[in-house]
């Protein structure tokens, strides 16, 4: 390609080396009408229709790979938008996914609003109702559900939505094309909203499945449509086709995985959008911080005591593992995923399976800790490769650091 620059007394020629394979590297020629000069080849001059009576003057402007290496600009910036538009152009996803993805990514700013303003617009304190799991609904948690299941419906590109709220499974009726599946916990740490504690929302995304071994026996409450529903949904976390969290606190961020690394983006509040800041987060191997919540250790088995005790002993190197709790699922995690370590919520005497459920909570959390180099496991077994037998089954999760969750299983083993 040649581009060609008119001024008064001289012309610039630009050249590449698909227009002259001679000219290396990328050269600026001047064309002087006063003067000659032989450095140029003479194929430039066969090309401009140069006559003898005009010069040429040649300067290198640098190489391929001094452009290459040129700075980002401070002001630029990659929104999530274009970040998902860009995976669907290398073929990570499709169009439909990266439409799903954008309309969670919605519904968490919608959200990340309400729970700034919960105080104001008088959105703390119990709804008054109970869920499914026997849980006092608070009003964020009826709230944020409905905002979380009215984006997947306007998208058109889900076909089955599952959420914490919900008794079971929902066909969406308004689905164009996609029919992905999405499993959602709207407000995880929902008891901490009036103290204006971190919350998030947790999400996981699967294709549509007909074959599962979900044990729904012959419920006459269940319509043949919810009964579908049920089938599609219950799937192993294996199969997660995306995963991600958004974590509502002194930032609002998001943070996602497709199955090739995990990235995280912070809400910029002066334009509205998610905002690339981290790329390919990698857990540590290892970590010092433990996040359990000690208060139920009376509860505990003594194998699970053991192992905490050990953690409290500073051992050599006289300094013992730092206890960090929130009590939101979201948080702890992040800082788990950020610092290293490990976070656990066993089962215990009162909680036969631990409180956490598989299929919105433990599997779209292992997903992401998988991908940034960690571990998740119920003590036992790797969390994804556990095929769930209903919609909100509960599983003991130890999550975090993979040399951390590895020792946790021997003291268990």
């Amino acid at each position: 390609m040649v581009a060609a620059a008119a001024t008064a007394s001289s012309q610039l020629l630009f050249s590449s080396s698909h227009s002259f394979s001679r000219l290396s590297p990328y050269q600026i020629c001047v064309f002087d009408s006063k003067a000659l000069v032989s450095s140029c080849p003479s194929n430039v001059l066969k090309r401009r229709h140069v006559g003898v009576a005009a010069g040429v003057r040649c300067m290198a402007v640098g190489t391929t790979s001094e452009v290459a290496t040129k700075k980002r600009s401070s002001y630029e910036i990659e929104t999530l938008t274009n970040w998902l538009l860009k995976q669907e152009q290398s073929g990570v996803i499709d169009a439909e996914l990266t439409i799903v993805l954008s309309s969670i990514s919605t519904a968490c700013k919608q959200i990340a609003s309400l729970v700034q303003r919960a105080a104001i617009s008088n959105l703390t304190g119990i709804q008054g109702a109970v869920n499914v799991q026997g849980e006092d609904q608070k009003k964020l948690d009826v709230v944020s559900n409905e905002v979380f299941s009215n984006c997947l419906r306007s998208s058109g590109r889900t076909g089955i939505i599952a959420s914490e709220e919900e008794d079971v499974p929902v066909a969406v009726e308004e689905s164009y094309s996609g029919n992905y599946i999405v499993v959602f916990d709207p407000l995880d740490g929902s008891s901490n909203i009036d103290a204006a504690v971190s919350t998030g929302s947790i999400f996981g995304i699967y294709s549509p499945n007909d074959e599962c071994l979900a044990d729904i026996g012959d419920d006459p409450t269940l319509g043949n449509t919810e009964l579908r529903c049920v089938v599609n949904v219950c799937q192993p976390g294996s199969n997660l086709l995306a995963a991600g969290y958004c974590m509502y606190s002194s930032s609002v961020i998001f943070v996602i995985t497709l199955g090739n690394g995990v990235f995280a983006f912070t809400l910029d509040p002066m334009y509205g959008e998610f905002v690339l800041t981290q790329e390919n987060i990698q857990i540590p191997k290892t970590g010092k911080i433990y996040a359990f919540n000690e208060g139920n250790y009376q509860l505990w088995d003594d194998k699970l005591k053991k192992y905490i005790d050990d953690l409290k002993d500073p051992g050599p190197s006289g300094k013992p593992y730092s206890a960090r709790y929130i009590g939101s699922l979201v948080g702890d995690f992040h800082r788990t995923l950020l610092y290293g370590g490990i976070y656990g919520y066993p089962r215990d005497k009162k909680s036969k399976n631990g409180k956490l459920r598989l299929l919105y909570e433990c599997a779209p959390m292992s997903f992401i800790v998988e991908q940034a180099g960690g571990k998740g496991s119920d003590g036992h077994q790797r969390v994804l490769d556990i095929q769930p037998t209903e919609i909100h089954q509960r599983i003991p999760l130890y999550i975090g650091s993979q040399e951390e969750v590895e020792k946790l299983e021997k003291y268990l083993a």
